[in-house]
């Protein structure tokens, strides 16, 4: 089974592009970081903040995702169809894997551009997708390049400057799919109400009051 046969199967209203929590009626959105802020009082980055961050999008995913699950580790790259001809690396298959054959693995596929802009037909989305399992690859880091999106922090994923790449992770083994926008959130939905509803008991102060509303009535609490 291919990504876009297990979304089908599994996720059929879900597009993998940002905001997953609001295509799918259970789901939970996680805000990172606590009340710190990406800069401290001299004007410099908080590398409290993003430690914090760092650490939480990692107890969510040990959460979410065993050693041994089969998951669909996906990247979206966004680029101008003529402008940006030079390929430039994406640092997210080749620097994380452990395994560098599992590079031939890796399918692609180009797609519409996704967002609403004036000059939208004149961008593209190439989306990569390698079939794997969590302990193929670094988890710590990954992670910590999709909480780096905005700031010159290592790791990062490289691509083109139209738009940060976004990753997500698709458990199949679970059906559980878990992104991370960048540092302010992530997002995490499943087709297993039971377990998401201990995930929200878990972390409970990891959720704005804003959300909580459509948390639990997607959780049916």
């Amino acid at each position: 089974m291919n990504l876009k046969h297990y979304l089908n199967e599994k996720f059929p209203t879900v597009d993998l592009i940002p905001s997953i929590y609001y295509q799918w009626d259970s789901g939970i959105h996680f805000s990172l970081g606590g009340d710190l802020y990406q800069f401290n009082e001299k004007d410099e980055l908080n590398l409290v903040m993003f430690q914090l961050v760092y650490e939480q999008t990692l107890t969510i995913f040990n959460e979410l995702f065993d050693q041994d699950d089969d998951l669909f580790l996906v990247t979206n790259l966004y680029k101008h169809k003529t402008k940006e001809k030079r390929i430039k690396k994406l640092h997210v298959y080749k620097r994380f894997l452990k395994n560098k054959m599992d590079l031939n693995k890796i399918h692609v596929r180009t797609c519409p551009y996704p967002f609403e802009m004036d000059d939208a037909k004149e961008y593209e989305m190439q989306q990569f997708s390698l079939k794997c399992k969590r302990k193929d690859f670094n988890v710590h880091q990954l992670l910590k390049a999709a909480c780096n999106e905005d700031f010159p922090l290592n790791p990062r994923f490289g691509g083109y400057s139209i738009d940060y790449p976004d990753v997500f992770f698709v458990n199949v083994t679970k059906d559980i799919i878990f992104f991370i926008y960048d540092d302010r959130g992530c997002e995490v939905i499943s087709r297993d109400v039971v377990r998401l509803r201990s995930l929200y008991k878990k972390y409970f102060d990891w959720v704005e009051d804003v959300d909580r509303k459509r948390i639990e009535s997607g959780l049916g609490l």
